[in-house]
């Protein structure tokens, strides 16, 4: 090989060399970084359930008063909670049908119950042009800001006094925030399907889903670990609140015609059993 050639082969080979070094540093890391990205940090997923069924919330980056599924604007706020008569769950308990394992009964399916939180039902707080997590946000927050511009419907900060851990926590919309306070159903959808509500239409379990006296804000691993459970499985770990929450279970029970299995009523029989 002449001299001449000899140089040229080196330069060439010399300078994709280079060029592999430089695509290694550029691109290809770039390339790599954003695959350990995605491996490692998961998107936030804001689907309207939780990993339970049960729904928590929707995407708190959604105005979602100003939907079409926000009615005619004409209901009112979610009135306050009045306090469960005792004496009258006990009596309401004893009239509660029971009911056993039936394999008849179709899987339980969160959709039966309707589209998350919508403000389009005949209960409470239905038609005021508020969805039904903002509702509940303001109705048991306490310092409650709202979003400006949008009728007092979007809740932006607040305090909860949680009942079911007797704790305080601070309120900040946001996406990676917001679900620290989720919306507890008291009789848990699942729990409601099998004792009664697969029976129901579309209407009745849509505003089941959405009645003020069945949902409570609370913090997020009690509605967690609650989950589709009945009071026979989980009971708040405030004992102060046991009451309270077996009361408020009977009644919304009674009230939808709802049933309860032998555990579940002997567990809210011993509840009933201490309060005064």
């Amino acid at each position: 090989m002449t001299r001449t050639k000899l140089v040229t082969t080196c330069a060439t080979t010399l300078f994709v060399a280079l060029s592999l070094v430089a695509c290694d540093q550029g691109s290809g890391s770039s390339f790599a970084r954003k695959s350990t990205t995605t491996s490692s940090q998961q998107p936030p997923v804001d689907d309207g359930t939780s990993s339970n069924g049960e729904e928590n919330e929707l995407p708190d980056d959604a105005d979602t008063s100003d939907t079409g599924d926000a009615g005619d604007a004409t209901g009112q706020p979610a009135p306050a909670l009045s306090a469960v008569d005792i004496n009258a769950a006990r009596t309401a308990l004893g009239s509660l049908p029971t009911r056993g394992f039936s394999p008849n009964v179709p899987k339980y399916d969160r959709n039966e119950f309707g589209k998350p939180w919508s403000d389009d039902v005949t209960v409470d707080g239905g038609h005021n042009g508020c969805d039904t997590r903002n509702d509940i946000l303001a109705r048991d927050l306490t310092d409650v800001e709202f979003k400006p511009a949008k009728r007092n419907c979007i809740v932006t900060k607040g305090k909860l006094n949680d009942p079911y851990t007797n704790t305080t926590i601070d309120f900040k919309r946001g996406r990676k925030s917001s679900d620290l306070i989720p919306i507890d159903h008291v009789v848990a959808l699942g729990d409601a399907w099998y004792s009664g509500a697969y029976q129901w239409d579309a209407d009745r379990r849509r505003n089941f889903a959405n009645d003020p006296i069945n949902l409570q804000a609370t913090n997020r691993e009690s509605n967690t670990q609650k989950s589709a459970k009945n009071a026979a499985e989980w009971l708040p770990p405030n004992t102060a609140y046991q009451c309270e929450y077996v009361g408020r279970q009977i009644t919304i029970k009674s009230t939808y015609g709802l049933s309860v299995t032998p555990a579940e009523k002997n567990a809210m029989e011993k509840v009933l059993a201490t309060c005064s």
